[in-house]
């Protein structure tokens, strides 16, 4: 078994980096939120079980082996090779990591050996989008969130310095305004779903029977 992290200089704990994990989550993620897709709309659970066996052994490897040596953190360190890395705590990881991995062993076991689904495995599918979506999009690990309440101590070198009590920037900072313009935002967007569905629910026509009718029109024999 490999060390967990890498020993960085001026680091008091193993670390990973955050740029290529990141890199790995949407990675995932963008194969998840696909066979989960297809899964609802077709009703076709194959490209799901595909995905469940290659994200559990994936994160086998992560977690018992070493990080280095997972398929998606390698491409994810492809990915963002030319990017100064990003130092993160690895024991926070790797404990979310084993969240990751047991969601999955209970995902491998009622929809790959099983063959069943249900409001179990649906909510699984959700959770696993929402943690990665939250990595991948905005750096923030929710499954090392409940690292310091399991083992009582503060999680150290997080991303953003997030760990770490400090008043935000002045750059950080949300006025009223700003956020008067978020919820107006919404609202808009309702607004438009009321008073435009009936018209955006019409099925598109070919451009070119919109630009010269008589150019898609059969001959008449």
């Amino acid at each position: 078994m490999g060390k967990f992290g890498e020993n960085v200089k001026g680091y008091d704990v193993p670390v990973l980096n955050e740029r290529e994990i990141r890199a790995a989550a949407g990675i995932l993620f963008l194969f998840a939120f696909i066979s989960i897709m297809i899964a609802i709309m077709q009703h076709n659970m194959v490209p799901l079980k595909y995905f469940i066996i290659g994200f559990l052994v994936d994160f086998l490897i992560r977690v018992f082996i070493d990080p280095k040596f997972a398929p998606t953190l390698i491409a994810g360190r492809l990915i963002v090779v030319r990017q100064v890395p990003e130092y993160v705590g690895a024991p926070q990881k790797k404990f979310a990591w084993v969240i990751g991995l047991v969601l999955a062993v209970i995902m491998l076991v009622l929809i790959v050996i099983v063959n069943s689904y249900s409001i179990i495995t649906g909510l699984i599918c959700l959770i696993c989008l929402i943690f990665l979506f939250f990595e991948s999009a905005f750096g923030i690990c929710l499954g090392c969130l409940f690292y310091g309440w399991v083992y009582k101590e503060k999680a150290r070198y997080c991303p953003g310095e997030v760990c770490e009590v400090k008043d935000r920037h002045e750059i950080q900072k949300t006025s009223g305004l700003q956020l008067l313009i978020v919820v107006a935002f919404v609202a808009y967007l309702v607004a438009a779903g009321f008073l435009l569905n009936d018209y955006f629910s019409q099925k598109p026509r070919d451009l070119r029977e919109i630009i010269s009718p008589s150019a898609t029109t059969p001959p008449v024999k």
